[in-house]
């Protein structure tokens, strides 16, 4: 499937926005932000599609 190509510190802001929206959704503030589903699930699993497809990654490089 996808490689890890999240870092830590985008995976922080990831879990931390997508849970915010989440529960905002949740409070009824507006169904747009339900969006926040994709920013959490993509910091809780590392991986972000959008990255693969752009060649990207926050992932510190592996030296040797």
């Amino acid at each position: 499937m996808f490689s890890t190509n999240v870092g830590n510190l985008d995976r922080t802001i990831r879990i931390v926005l997508g849970a915010l929206l989440v529960l905002g959704a949740l409070l009824g503030y507006g169904l747009w932000m339900w969006i926040g589903v994709i920013p959490l699930i993509t910091g809780l699993m590392k991986t972000c599609p959008i990255y693969s497809l752009l060649g990207m990654s926050t992932c510190p490089r592996k030296q040797g």
